[in-house]
């Protein structure tokens, strides 16, 4: 690290007059720099060298389209909101009302405190209190560092306060961009032997099936994207020697962007950004490394079972060019 870290004493942050997401964090290493936001600990932009890593939301008002978020305590969707934890029949709102679902967990608009900050890494924490859709306590750290060489790594951290075991997921939500032209016109690159099947209206899990060679989802070798849709969760990931499964997305003059996560995001989320407004439309690729799939909660599949007093963390790491 660049300096020694600072601790954040208990006055309030200070807040830029008009930031709608509250303070306005800066890490810098190398030709990296990368902003982050206190409410929702929203991974605003990342640059190298001054290139956009990211699509980032308006300055003002509310983040768009979960762009940088962080996506907790379910990644992606519960379908009607509705699941059974130990016998308990919970219900949380929708927030994808259009489709029925609760959608990207409940943290992603909450206030987030500096724990930690210097010039390379900063620490933020939130606790989410019990609610009739979640009645589960946890404090949620969010740990970013940014290294000249290896790039931005996230870890986020949720530790169980309460008293009752807690079911729990994680994902961000980042809208990868690799260069100046169109996403039609990028690669894309990710070894994934098995995808999972969903509903066209609301998006909500059928089943599983192979990613068969040479098919639209068969991105082992990179291939250009063309006008592809892409709202797909994959797993069967293609791991290297340490257990990282990478994402690489490549533009036609050679700059790039990649997304790696390890075993505890068995899970990855690959949207196309399809969007009905011509100036939201196919600006990025979203890649989210999950740690369980959609509508995970009413499926029970790869659900963490979070033990009161425990702790589980996910870390993914983001490279530019």
């Amino acid at each position: 690290m660049n300096d020694a870290p600072r601790t954040a004493s208990l006055e309030l942050p200070t807040v830029t007059a008009g930031r709608d997401r509250g303070e306005l964090f800066t890490l810098t290493a190398g030709e990296y720099r990368a902003e982050i936001s206190a409410v929702g600990a929203i991974l605003e932009s990342v640059t190298v060298g001054g290139r956009d890593l990211l699509v980032r939301s308006p300055e003002t008002g509310p983040m768009l389209f979960y762009r940088g978020a962080i996506v907790a305590p379910w990644p992606n969707r519960i379908g009607d909101g509705e699941y059974t934890w130990d016998g308990q029949e919970l219900s949380t709102p929708l927030t994808e009302p259009e489709r029925g679902n609760a959608l990207h967990g409940l943290v992603s608009f909450q206030v987030f405190t500096p724990a930690t900050v210097s010039e390379d890494e900063l620490v933020l924490r939130t606790e989410l209190f019990p609610t009739p859709g979640y009645p589960f306590h946890l404090l949620l750290t969010v740990h970013y560092a940014l290294d000249p060489q290896a790039g931005l790594t996230t870890t986020v951290t949720a530790h169980n306060l309460g008293a009752q075991d807690a079911p729990y997921g994680v994902c961000p939500h980042p809208y990868l961009v690799a260069g100046p032209e169109p996403l039609d016109e990028w690669s894309l690159q990710v070894e994934a032997a098995t995808v999972l099947t969903v509903t066209e209206d609301r998006l909500l899990p059928t089943g599983t099936a192979p990613v068969e060679p040479g098919s639209d989802f068969d991105f082992r070798d990179a291939k250009t994207l063309g006008p592809l849709f892409i709202d797909h969760a994959f797993t069967a990931l293609g791991r290297d020697a340490q257990g990282l499964y990478t994402v690489t997305v490549t533009a036609p003059g050679g700059t790039g962007v990649s997304l790696s996560a390890g075993r505890e995001c068995p899970w990855l989320q690959i949207h196309t950004g399809d969007r009905p407004e011509p100036e939201h439309d196919r600006l990025g690729l979203a890649v989210e490394p999950m740690t369980c799939p959609p509508d995970a909660f009413r499926s029970g599949t790869d659900v963490v079972r979070l033990a009161p007093g425990t702790e589980h963390a996910a870390s993914w790491t983001l490279q530019g060019w």
